[in-house]
C-alpha cells in the first residue's frame, strides 16, 4: 500500500444485527490523496462500513480514525470535513434542489453554490420529487462536494447515471484527488474501480480478502493460452496443474488460464505441432473476480 500519510484508518471494526455478523474484525488503511475503491458483492459489508465511519450506526469493537479524528468521539467535527454520497438519499419531495444545497451549505457553513451544478446539467430550480433517478443521484454528488470537503465518503457515486455522465462523475474525483482530497467509494463496477482507484480493498462475509494497489493487481502474472493443434490432441489433462486450469478444449484445441511462470506450460504444449498460439492477459475484472472466490 501507499507510504503517504492515512487518511483513514479502520482497525478491527465489528458489528452484529442480532445474530447477524456484519462486520467481522475488518482493517484497511487509505491513504491521503488517493481514489479507494471498496468492493464486494451485496450484503458483503460495505454499507455497514460506511455508517460507521459516519457514526450513523456504532460499532460493537474495533476503531474507525479519519483524518487521525476518532469517527465516534469527534463524530460532529468531522462531519465538517467530510463530504457523504449514501447509497439511497432521503431528499425533501417538495423541495427544489437548490433548496437542498442552501439548507446543507447552511449547516456546513459554506457558500450555497457549486459549480458541478453546470458541469453536471443539473437544474436546481426542480422539485426534487420531478427528479429521475439520473438527477436525484447529480444532486447527491453536488451536496457531497459542498465547501471542498478534505474527504469524499461515498456509496456507489455512479449509480443510475448514463456512461457520459459516469466519465463525468470520473473526472470530477480525479480533479479532487488532484488537489490533495481523497475519495473513498464503494462500488460494484470492476472497470470503473480499475479505471479511477489508486487501490482498492474487496470485502467478503463482513472481512476484508484482499488489499492492494490497482498497480500490484495489474502486474500480477495471470495469463490466458489459447492453442490449436495440427493434430487432434486428447491429452489436455497432462496441461493441468501447478496453476494451469483447462477453461474449454476440443479435438483440436484448448484454453487455459495459467498463474505464475508461463514455461512449463509452453514447453508441455510445443511438444505437439502447434498451428495457432495466443497468448493474452487477464483483466483486472477476471483478477477481481478470483479474489471474491
Amino acid at each position: 500500500m501507499s507510504s503517504r500519510a492515512v487518511a483513514i484508518e479502520v482497525k478491527e471494526l465489528r458489528k452484529h444485527f442480532g445474530s447477524f455478523t456484519a462486520l467481522e474484525g475488518t482493517t484497511f488503511n487509505v491513504s491521503k490523496g488517493d481514489i479507494f475503491g471498496f468492493l464486494g458483492p451485496n450484503g458483503a459489508g460495505k454499507t455497514t462500513t460506511i455508517r460507521c465511519l459516519m457514526d450513523f450506526i456504532r460499532a460493537d469493537g474495533g476503531s474507525a480514525k479519519i483524518l487521525g479524528l476518532d469517527s465516534e468521539q469527534d463524530s460532529v467535527q468531522l462531519k465538517r470535513k467530510i463530504g457523504y454520497l449514501p447509497a439511497s438519499e432521503q431528499y425533501y419531495e417538495n423541495w427544489s434542489g437548490q433548496e437542498h444545497i442552501e439548507f446543507v451549505a447552511k449547516l456546513r457553513g459554506v457558500k450555497p453554490s457549486s459549480p458541478l451544478i453546470k458541469q453536471l446539467g443539473f437544474n436546481p430550480n426542480s422539485k426534487v420529487k420531478h427528479l429521475s433517478t439520473g438527477n436525484r443521484q447529480k444532486l447527491g454528488i453536488i451536496l457531497a462536494f459542498l465547501g471542498n470537503p478534505e474527504v469524499l465518503i461515498m456509496d456507489e457515486p455512479t449509480r443510475g447515471l448514463d456512461p457520459i455522465l459516469q466519465n463525468q462523475v470520473y473526472e470530477i474525483l480525479t480533479e479532487h484527488k488532484s488537489k490533495g482530497g481523497t475519495v473513498f467509494m464503494s462500488s460494484h463496477n470492476l472497470p470503473e474501480v480499475a479505471k479511477i482507484c489508486d487501490s482498492v480493498a474487496v470485502i467478503r462475509e463482513g472481512a476484508i480478502v484482499a488489499e492492494e494497489t490497482i498497480e500490484s493487481l495489474r502486474n500480477k502474472s495471470v495469463h490466458h493460452i489459447d492453442v490449436t493443434f495440427e493434430k487432434p490432441f486428447v491429452d489436455h489433462k497432462t496441461l493441468e496443474g501447478n496453476g494451469v486450469k483447462i477453461a474449454h478444449s476440443s479435438k483440436y484445441g484448448v484454453s487455459l488460464r495459467v498463474k505464475g511462470d508461463l514455461n512449463r506450460t509452453l514447453r508441455l504444449i510445443t511438444k505437439q505441432p502447434v498451428k495457432d498460439l495466443e497468448v493474452t492477459h487477464a483483466s483486472l475484472e477476471e483478477i477481481f473476480l478470483e479474489i471474491y472466490k
